[in-house]
């Protein structure tokens, strides 16, 4: 069954993870920050760090948001990073971050759908999504489109969070996850439906080994992952 954020609605998936992401933008960055401790801006700096082989002179980051994971992609110095993303909402805060931080002449916000990105094939030297793949409505659909914009040899590098295995972390992780976060991320964001749907759609979402089958399936070589505090993330990359 898919996990939706609104489920008592008749609307897509993607209509309604669009209108969640409107809903919460104002609050999204404090969130974020809030209730990972910090943790998730090591995350995307381990992320970006995995690009720095390649030296990527054009790099697209699918599912922007705010534009976290494009202005720490800044830091491996390519000539332009654009950011694609389905809520207007989230865009709207980020340029006004990048206006704020003087980077909006090197990174670009625009309106796109992961199902069917607005460019030309072989385009991109790397593309990053930054905690976006398991809201996509069609995994596979999405993954592909990524493949087809990115250029023969060209790299994906997929920051998702997964699911811990060990005990006593898988434990503490659950109790986390599923009472504490959902209580006060929709106290903080006034959603009620939010942070409920984050640990439904990352318990649904297929991780690990499960996921490198995927891109395997869909002809991306190399694909690898790199668990990441416990297993609370995973960083995955592969090639074209």
């Amino acid at each position: 069954m898919e996990v939706v954020p609104y489920k008592e609605e008749k609307s897509t998936k993607k209509q309604q993870v669009a209108r969640m992401f409107d809903n919460i933008s104002h609050r999204y960055d404090f969130l974020n920050h809030f209730l990972s401790l910090g943790i998730d801006k090591a995350w995307r700096r381990k992320a970006i760090n995995l690009l720095r082989p390649v030296n990527p002179r054009i790099i697209l980051d699918v599912a922007t948001g705010t534009g976290d994971f494009a202005i720490q992609a800044l830091r491996i110095h390519p000539d332009k990073v654009i950011g694609v993303d389905i809520s207007e909402g989230m865009l709207e805060i980020g340029r006004k971050k990048l206006i704020r931080r003087k980077l909006d002449n090197r990174i670009e916000l625009k309106t796109g759908d992961s199902e069917n990105l607005p460019f030309e094939e072989n385009k991109f030297d790397a593309v990053t999504v930054g905690f976006g793949v398991r809201n996509f409505e069609n995994v596979n659909r999405g993954l592909e489109e990524i493949k087809r914009v990115l250029r023969p040899g060209g790299l994906l590098v997929v920051l998702e969070f997964s699911r811990p295995r060990h005990f006593p972390f898988k434990q503490l992780y659950n109790l986390y996850f599923k009472f504490i976060l959902p209580k006060v991320g929709r106290i903080i964001s006034r959603d009620k439906a939010a942070y409920t749907y984050l640990p439904e759609s990352v318990e649904a979402f297929p991780d690990g080994e499960d996921f490198l089958a995927i891109l395997t399936d869909l002809g991306f070589k190399e694909p690898a992952c790199k668990p990441l505090t416990f297993g609370i993330s995973s960083i995955y990359t592969a090639r074209k």
